[in-house]
């Protein structure tokens, strides 16, 4: 299973991005406090659009207690990893696999990158920006991991409309 991770996020337009990634990756998603707004801002349910009440979430006081009720393999994802995402080996279904990403302002604290020095990962940028934003380094960790498990549990073709709908009058 795929679960993401934010540390005390605090933008709830990125949160709200990530929570509809959630939601069409079947992706769990775990929030640890404090975060920088109300879960229930109506900012946060927009971005989410009508697909919140599908979410799977978890919300946690601190990184202690997530760890706590937590097991798995975890990643982290700091701009001071030394290891893009697609040298990391996410193919096996059976694990739960944690990626972690840091509050937008500082990212993930440094005490507890430096306990998993091997385990953090640096999504590949030029030297012109700091780092991506949030919801996109999401998506993009996020759909390495499914393209490594060839994308179970997903459809890959239009269910809406119906995967023939282009060659449709």
């Amino acid at each position: 299973m795929i679960n993401i991770v934010l540390y005390e996020p605090e933008i709830p337009q990125n949160t709200g991005n990530i929570m509809r990634t959630c939601v069409a990756t079947n992706a769990k998603l775990h929030l640890i406090e404090p975060l920088g707004f109300k879960i229930n801002d109506k900012t946060v349910k927009r971005c989410g659009v009508n697909y919140i009440d599908k979410l799977d979430y978890t919300i946690y006081k601190n990184f202690d207690e997530f760890k706590e009720l937590n097991k798995g393999d975890y990643y982290y994802f700091t701009r001071y990893g030394k290891k893009p995402h697609t040298e990391f080996n996410f193919s096996d279904k059976n694990k739960n696999i944690y990626l972690i990403f840091g509050k937008e302002s500082t990212g993930i604290p440094k005490e507890i990158l430096r306990e998993e020095l091997d385990k953090c990962i640096r999504i590949p940028t030029t030297s012109n920006v700091r780092a991506l934003n949030l919801s996109n380094c999401v998506a993009i960790a996020t759909y390495e991991v499914l393209r490594q498990q060839n994308y179970p549990n997903l459809s890959k073709v239009e269910t809406q409309k119906g995967e023939d709908w282009l060659l449709e009058d």
